[in-house]
């Protein structure tokens, strides 16, 4: 998925504009802190309900990508059982190599990088959770999403020999090398076919540049964020004059405006394939900086709202599965091939 010159571009899965809703679903931990295997808390789950509520206003089925201490655990897997027994939320695979056995590798930063662990081992850990989300839910997974967004040159090949159709880790137009991650930088938003015979999609995050210098992305965007740019403010600076902004269409720090700003933009651009996706434990406030009290999650909640409005009234947009996109891009391209 790291290769650009071995990518099909995907054709858009009819006229209208698409939404898909991935769902980080995981453990409790403090992300300022050091990782530790110790951490498998999910008592977050229980507050998934809540949004669950504005979801099923608007017809709306997540994509729960779980990862191990989610699927594996009773008091992680009973909330989203019965919502995914009645049909309103499909499910997906997120792997935390930290708490996910086997247990082979030192914790680290590095190796919280699914793409960066041996192959063998980074093949092994996604068997393991596969089939513990295959035994709690009966019904094995096919979409993937690496944790910390890692994907790396083996992943490709591991995704394939365990049978995954969609994986959702990409951030278009990110370098994460400077943290010891995997280098977005020539990724697109556009979904697209990839590996050995071009049969796994790639839905990637919705991440774009909106303002009027956007046509520069990364070249400008990197000066202005980098140490001299980030003392200076420059990236709020040139943002608020609505002259580059980079967006990821998430609830988690964004605004309304700023996801329809971003939308407004790819939509112009002939973008038609939207992510929308945060993580489950800013659901219960405290877990994330996003959400600390109840104040702030009434207010994450009503982005939700906001842009469901804006995206299903305004732009004439259709809710999607990760899965069901898959399903219309396999048939459309079987029909033209």
């Amino acid at each position: 998925m790291l290769h650009p010159d071995t990518w099909e571009i995907a054709a858009p899965p009819g006229d209208k504009p698409v939404l898909v809703v991935i769902v980080d679903t995981e453990e409790e931990f403090d992300w300022a802190r050091p990782l530790a295997r110790e951490n498998v808390g999910v008592s977050a789950m229980r507050a998934q309900l809540r949004a669950h509520r504005v979801f099923e206003k608007y017809g709306v089925r997540p994509t729960y990508v779980l990862d191990y201490p989610v699927a594996s655990q009773a008091d992680g897997a009973a909330p989203l059982k019965e919502l995914f027994a009645d049909g309103l939320c499909d499910i997906g695979a997120h792997l935390h190599p930290w708490v996910n056995p086997p247990f082979e590798e030192t914790v680290c930063n590095a190796n919280s990088y699914p793409g960066n662990l041996p192959p063998a081992l980074e093949r092994a850990k996604l068997a393991r959770l596969t089939e513990a989300i295959e035994e709690t839910f009966g019904r094995r997974p096919t979409v993937y999403k690496a944790g910390r967004y890692g994907a790396g040159f083996a992943t490709t090949a591991t995704l394939e020999a365990l049978g995954y159709e969609v994986d959702t880790s990409v951030v278009p137009q990110t370098d994460l090398t400077p943290s010891e991650g995997p280098d977005f930088s020539r990724c697109g938003a556009h979904p697209y076919w990839f590996g050995g015979s071009r049969r796994l999609l790639e839905i990637p995050m919705t991440v774009g540049f909106a303002g009027l210098l956007r046509g520069l992305g990364r070249t400008l965007y990197d000066r202005l964020a980098g140490p001299a740019g980030m003392r200076l403010h420059l990236p709020g600076v040139f943002a608020r004059a609505g002259l580059i902004d980079r967006i990821t269409l998430t609830p988690e720090g964004i605004t309304h405006a700023e996801h329809r700003r971003l939308t407004d933009t790819l939509l112009a651009a002939g973008h038609r394939v939207f992510s929308f996706t945060y993580h489950s434990p800013s659901l219960a406030p405290g877990n994330t900086p996003y959400v600390r009290n109840e104040a702030e999650l009434r207010g994450f909640l009503d982005r939700f709202e906001r842009y469901f409005d804006y995206f299903f009234g305004e732009i004439g947009g259709q809710a999607m599965t990760a899965q069901e996109v898959y399903t219309a891009l396999s048939t459309q391209r079987r029909a033209v091939h």
